[in-house]
C-alpha cells in the first residue's frame, strides 16, 4: 500500500510539472521593476532574470520592464490591479512598500495605494542590503562630526524614498546638516549629478556604488560616511550605524523598525490570483536561481551580494512589520515629522 501511494504521488508530481511546463513553454515572464535603468533595482532585477529560466517547467523567457515612479507605488498598483495574474507578470517593488500598511509615508491618506499587501505572495529578494549615505571626493565632509558643521546638498527622488527620507531623519537624530534636492528620476541620473557638481552627495543601497560605480569607490571619488543596518557591514567595518550613534533607546526602536525594509532590499511580488502550482514552480525556481553557480558568477563578478532570502523569510519579515507595537511606530512618525517629514 505504501509503495502504491508513493508511485501515485510521483506520478501526480509529475503530472503537475508537466501541466506548468506546458503552460510557460513559449511564453515569456515579466519582472516590472521600481527603478530605472541601471540602478540597483534594475541591476539585480536583470542578474536575476538572466538565469532564473532554466529552473521554470517550460522555460519561458524572463524580461524585465522598468516602471519608475512613486517610489514603488506604480508597480504594485499596476500588479494589483492590471498585470496578467496568470503567473506571467511578477514585480519588484521598492522596499518602501512592504512597511506602507504601517507607516502610510508613500500615500498618508491612503489614495494612491491601489491594492492589498496581503493577497500578494512572496518570491523572495535576491540581497539584504542597507542603506548607507555618501559624499562625493571634493565635499565639505570626512565623517560625521563634519556633517554637523557644513551644509550638504544631497540628491534624491521623490521626497518619500529613503534618499530624501534618510538624511533628513539623521539631521534630526545626530544634528547633520544635509539638505536635499528631490527631482531626479534615478540613481543615475543623482550619480550623473554628482559629478556635474549639482549635487554633493546621496543616501542609496551600497550596490548602486559596489555594482554601478565600483571605479568611484577605487578611485576615491566618494566617502562613505554612514550606514543604516542594524549592525555595521562586514566589508564596512570603519563606517558607523546611525543606529549606533543615536543615543535614546526609543529613537533607536524606531530605527530598528525602519530598517526591516533593508532585509527586503530588492523584494519581488507575486500578483494575486495566480494558481497556487505555478506561485509554487516560481518560488522554487528562485531558490533554486540563487544557488545556481552560473547565477552566483555573474552576481559575482559584478559585486552583487548573494545573501538573498527565500519566500518563507520575507512573508516572516512582513509579519515583524505587522508585529511591531503601534508605539514603536508612533514614535517613528513623530521623528519623521520631527524631520520635517510629513
Amino acid at each position: 500500500m505504501a509503495c502504491l501511494i508513493g508511485a501515485v504521488l510521483v506520478v501526480t508530481n509529475a503530472a503537475r510539472a508537466d501541466e506548468i511546463a506546458d503552460f510557460y513553454r513559449g511564453k515569456s515572464i515579466e519582472i516590472a521593476v521600481a527603478g530605472t535603468a541601471a540602478g540597483g533595482y534594475d541591476v539585480a532585477a536583470r542578474t536575476l532574470a538572466a538565469r532564473m529560466s532554466r529552473h521554470i517547467p517550460g522555460n519561458p523567457a524572463v524580461i524585465v520592464r522598468n516602471m519608475p515612479g512613486a517610489a514603488g507605488l506604480v508597480v504594485t498598483n499596476y500588479l494589483y490591479n492590471l498585470a496578467r495574474q496568470d503567473g506571467t507578470v511578477i514585480g519588484m517593488p521598492t522596499s518602501n512598500v512592504p512597511l506602507e500598511p504601517r507607516l502610510k509615508l508613500l500615500s498618508p491618506d491612503g489614495g494612491n495605494v491601489k491594492f492589498d499587501l496581503n493577497k500578494f505572495e512572496w518570491l523572495g529578494t535576491p540581497l539584504q542590503e542597507p542603506q548607507v549615505t555618501w559624499v562625493w571626493h571634493d565635499a565639505p565632509a570626512t565623517n560625521v562630526d563634519d556633517l554637523k558643521l557644513n551644509p550638504v546638498l544631497m540628491g534624491a527622488t521623490t521626497a518619500s524614498a529613503d534618499n530624501a527620507i534618510l538624511p533628513l531623519v539623521v539631521n534630526k537624530l545626530l544634528g547633520t546638516k544635509m539638505k536635499v534636492a528631490t527631482g531626479y528620476q534615478g540613481q543615475n541620473e543623482i550619480n550623473l549629478a554628482a559629478e556635474r557638481g549639482e549635487v554633493q552627495g546621496n543616501n542609496t543601497g551600497l550596490s548602486n556604488l559596489t555594482v554601478n560605480k565600483a571605479d568611484w569607490l577605487r578611485d576615491h571619488k566618494v566617502r562613505i560616511l554612514l550606514q543604516f543596518g542594524v549592525d555595521r557591514l562586514p566589508q564596512l567595518p570603519d563606517v558607523p550605524t546611525v543606529i549606533e550613534l543615536t543615543p535614546n533607546e526609543a529613537d533607536r526602536a524606531a530605527l530598528r523598525f525602519y530598517t526591516i525594509k533593508f532585509n527586503m532590499a530588492r523584494p519581488i511580488l507575486i500578483p494575486p490570483g495566480v494558481p497556487a502550482d505555478r506561485v509554487a514552480a516560481l518560488q522554487a525556481a528562485f531558490e533554486a536561481t540563487m544557488t545556481d553557480p552560473l547565477y552566483l558568477n555573474d552576481a559575482k563578478s559584478i559585486g552583487l551580494d548573494t545573501n538573498w532570502l527565500g519566500a518563507k523569510a520575507l512573508a516572516d519579515q512582513a509579519q515583524t512589520i505587522a508585529d511591531t507595537p503601534q508605539a514603536v511606530v508612533d514614535h517613528l512618525h513623530e521623528l519623521l515629522a520631527g524631520a520635517g517629514i510629513k
